[in-house]
């Protein structure tokens, strides 16, 4: 993962142990003062919500706890690899568009993070300027060429 995924998670783990965690506890303390349990509504959410809340958690540490990562700004070259900033044109629309390729955990279309297990991001490895990526999707096999290969 990035620097920026691994900072991301971080702070996540964080906010669950110091803000969320606190305020389930004290939801179910509220909940279990008010009497039957068998019937409380409040108090099943409220554990339900801590259910949630722990599984998270253990999530996050585990992915940190396994983390390779990797600082991108020390990376360079040709070739299109983990981290990279991938300038793309599609060959059908002329449509330009610009991938960093990151950690499945990190992935976001619309902020251009694509994941390294993405079928985009696995044809792009090992290319470089000027190559055709070509992907099979739904709707039938789509051309990029790639443009530029950058290192932010």
């Amino acid at each position: 993962m990035t620097g920026g995924g691994y900072q991301a998670l971080d702070v996540e783990l964080k906010r669950l142990k110091t803000q969320e965690r606190p305020s389930v506890i004290a939801a179910i303390s509220e909940a279990r003062s008010h009497g039957d349990l068998s019937e409380n509504a409040e108090y099943h959410a409220a554990k339900e919500r801590q259910g949630f809340i722990e599984g998270r958690i253990a999530e996050i540490e585990d992915k940190i706890a396994r983390a390779q990562v990797i600082d991108v700004s020390k990376l360079s070259g040709k070739q299109v690899k983990f981290g990279a900033t991938v300038s793309l044109v599609d060959e059908d629309t002329e449509e330009a568009t610009r991938y960093q390729i990151v950690g499945e955990h990190e992935a976001d279309v619309k902020q251009g993070r694509i994941s390294i297990t993405a079928p985009l991001a696995r044809g792009m490895i090992g290319k470089e300027v000027g190559d055709v990526v070509e992907i099979i999707s739904p709707g039938g096999v789509k051309s990029y060429e790639i443009m530029k290969v950058e290192w932010i």
